[in-house]
């Protein structure tokens, strides 16, 4: 780890604890404020998605040999995103239409995000200093010359690429001394003006783009220490998980994202795909296809799992939604029949690589059985990448205590 990361750590410890003692004892109201999850004082690092303690456990097992770990390591080693003679594809300005047309360095950025990613879990398991020196000339390339992600697209892209990013960049930064204070300042920037303000501001456009827009912005946030950023995008995020997960005690009607505007039944209706019928797990984009709610459910459980390493612990807040979002599609992704007041009777399987963070946090560290999440996250593994924001999370949080 880096000295300098080092001596902010310590920093930040004396500071939480000279903080305590001049405060002196919290009044009841401060006791009762308490009560909200708030994130630690200090940021954790690297804390974006995966702990130190949870690469530590990963690398013990690779390294050992053991399964699934092994086999999902060899699956990303032996991918495109690891390669060692990968060439970035950096642009000054990403274009990206609906459904991506035009794609004018959409998927070559999407695609970059993810091998620094890849590279950086890479070098944390083998210590092979070649992985970490890719991935940072990646990161440096698109740093020094990204500027704007445009076209209708443009929030959706810089959630997808701006989830991965910071992944990398906090493993890197924290376990690696080759990348320079120059070219950490400058992704840095990169972050804070290309990024973050396409993203914080959130989007009213179906669920999964604003839950990865938070994913990309809670995580941009933790990487530039920036405290205000990450209060923002866990509010917005707190108000869209219950717009997006459907519990029965909701009532009649699923609940409405702050701003929404979805202020009638039918306007609701409309937004949750034309279904009628809300029963517990639904989402708002079941009844589209089962691709786009995975995206959505994925970055619930990203969001939460960063929360927790910040010392925040979202999971009792959004747990019992992600638990029976997962289970729900899960059954009919395993192939169960589908009910005619479901979807018309008819749905659109193709959840993707997205059960093992939430399965994982639900099951693994709680211990809440999970029948139909459990049998689909074994079935699939070891899971890949869907080559926008996800990547190797068999790898990364199979069966992960920490």
């Amino acid at each position: 780890m880096r000295t300098r990361a080092l001596y902010l750590a310590l920093a930040a410890a004396l500071a939480a604890l000279f903080a305590g003692i001049l405060s002196g004892p919290a009044t009841a109201g401060q006791a009762q404020r308490s009560a909200e999850p708030k994130a630690a004082a200090a940021f954790t690092h690297p804390g974006v998605l995966v702990s130190q303690a949870q690469l530590d456990f990963v690398r013990s097992k690779v390294n050992a040999g053991a399964q699934p770990w092994k086999g999902a390591y060899d699956a990303m080693l032996s991918s495109p995103y690891a390669s060692l003679s990968r060439t970035p594809k950096p642009r000054a300005v990403v274009e990206c239409g609906p459904y991506s047309d035009p794609n004018l360095g959409c998927t070559d950025e999407r695609q970059d995000a993810l091998a620094a990613y890849s590279l950086s879990l890479a070098w944390y398991i083998t210590r092979d200093s070649r992985y970490a020196e890719k991935a940072i000339q990646i990161m440096d390339a698109w740093s020094a010359t990204i500027k704007d992600h445009t076209n209708s697209n443009a929030p959706l892209q810089t959630g997808w690429a701006g989830s991965s990013w910071p992944r990398a960049a906090e493993i890197i930064r924290y376990s690696y001394d080759g990348w320079s204070d120059a070219s950490i300042s400058r992704f840095s920037t990169m972050l804070r003006n290309v990024y973050l303000p396409k993203v914080i501001g959130g989007s009213n456009s179906n669920g999964n783009w604003e839950l990865v827009m938070m994913e990309a912005a809670t995580g941009i946030s933790v990487f530039l220490d920036d405290r205000a950023s990450y209060d923002k995008a866990v509010a917005k995020f707190r108000g869209r998980v219950p717009a997006y997960i459907y519990l029965q005690s909701d009532g009649s009607l699923p609940k409405t994202a702050p701003g929404s505007g979805l202020d009638t039944r039918d306007k609701i209706v409309k937004y949750w795909q034309g279904q009628t019928n809300f029963v517990t797990g639904l989402t708002q984009e079941t009844c589209r296809d089962f691709t786009h709610t995975g995206y959505g459910i994925a970055s619930i459980a990203h969001v939460a799992e960063t929360s927790r390493i910040q010392g925040q612990d979202l999971y009792p807040e959004v747990g019992e939604r992600l638990r029976q979002a997962l289970g729900f599609q899960s059954k009919y992704e395993l192939g169960e029949g589908v009910p005619s007041w479901l979807c018309g009777g008819s749905v659109k399987r193709g959840l993707g690589p997205i059960t093992e963070v939430g399965y994982n946090a639900l099951h693994t560290r709680l211990g809440i059985a999970m029948a139909n999440t459990q049998k689909l996250t074994e079935q699939q593994r070891p899971a890949g990448t869907n080559s926008l924001f996800l990547g190797w999370e068999t790898l990364t949080h199979a069966e992960n205590p920490s």
